[in-house]
């Protein structure tokens, strides 16, 4: 770094030690003109999230590390971007809106720096050095923000997906899991981690599993439900799919598709008979849901 450099970096330094809460009520004065509705972040919040960053954006500028790199080397600064994009993926404000969020600190700086010296050149220097630092802040809280929205829509969509896939308690020692629409091989995967476990919990004999409201049953869906019928049968249960209606049942031998080690019944109320034979329960317990 030149001595040059190293007086500006000084300089931008200082304006944030002797400026930090002018700096702070600034922005989030500039967040609050621009917000967009409906994002429910109140200014008490804004103003808990700029303490903590320009907090971070000293320690950072306080570090040896040059400008270029402190965002993304300097712990504190990094976290603090980073936990500043989560939140605002969390309430729903958009990727480019929390990014603009992050920039407009610049202007809050640069009004600190101007209070310390009116020379051109030298306010030129600290744009430039604003800008390098704010910069990357602002593309690491976008990319942090993008990660963290597809982690929550991943979890959400995990959720859904064992919303829909509920394992409930029919009979002692008796689950079942009704299925309705598509089954894929993710929702395939949710159902059999939701069963074996259930079966694990509930020490059952038998699950069923009722195709009633599958609309469609192809060679991946086959495939599906065979590997979760294996998967039970490694438990030390015994496994019957119901719901298998006539349309579906011509699909079936017309794919080709070997079902015969499988026990199948028409209806839901068949295979619960068909269950209380196999554990040779005589008297029912309460209906419940399995989690």
């Amino acid at each position: 770094m030149s001595s040059s450099e190293a007086v500006i970096r000084q300089r931008v330094t200082t304006a944030l030690h002797g400026r930090a809460d002018e700096i702070a009520d600034r922005w989030v004065q500039l967040q609050r003109s621009q917000q967009e509705p409906g994002t429910g972040i109140t200014e008490g919040e804004l103003r808990e999230e700029a303490d903590a960053l320009v907090a971070a954006l000293i320690a950072g500028m306080d570090s040896v590390l040059p400008v270029g790199r402190i965002v993304h080397s300097h712990d504190e600064l990094e976290r603090a971007v980073s936990e500043f994009s989560l939140r605002r993926a969390r309430v729903g404000t958009t990727p480019t809106a929390t990014s603009l969020s992050v920039l407009s600190l610049k202007e809050a700086v640069l009004e600190a720096v101007q209070q310390s010296t009116d020379k051109a050149d030298e306010l030129f220097s600290a744009a430039l050095l604003i800008n390098r630092l704010l910069d990357a802040a602002g593309a690491l809280s976008f990319d942090t923000y993008v990660e963290g929205r597809e982690e929550i829509i991943r979890r959400q969509s995990r959720q859904l997906l064992e919303l829909s896939t509920p394992v409930v308690r029919l009979w002692r020692q008796v689950l079942a899991v009704p299925l309705i629409g598509t089954l894929d091989t993710a929702r395939t995967q949710i159902v059999m981690e939701s069963l074996l476990q259930a079966i694990q919990d509930h020490e059952a004999q038998v699950a069923i599993i009722d195709i009633t409201g599958v609309p469609t049953v192809d060679t991946a869906v086959a495939q599906h439900l065979m590997q979760t019928v294996n998967a039970v049968r490694l438990m030390g249960a015994d496994c019957v799919i119901s719901g298998i209606r006539p349309p579906i049942a011509q699909t079936i031998a017309q794919l080709g598709i070997d079902l015969s080690k499988i026990l199948t019944r028409v209806t839901l109320a068949d295979a619960l008979s068909e269950a209380i034979k196999l554990t040779g329960s005589a008297a029912p317990e309460p209906l419940g849901a399995a989690r």
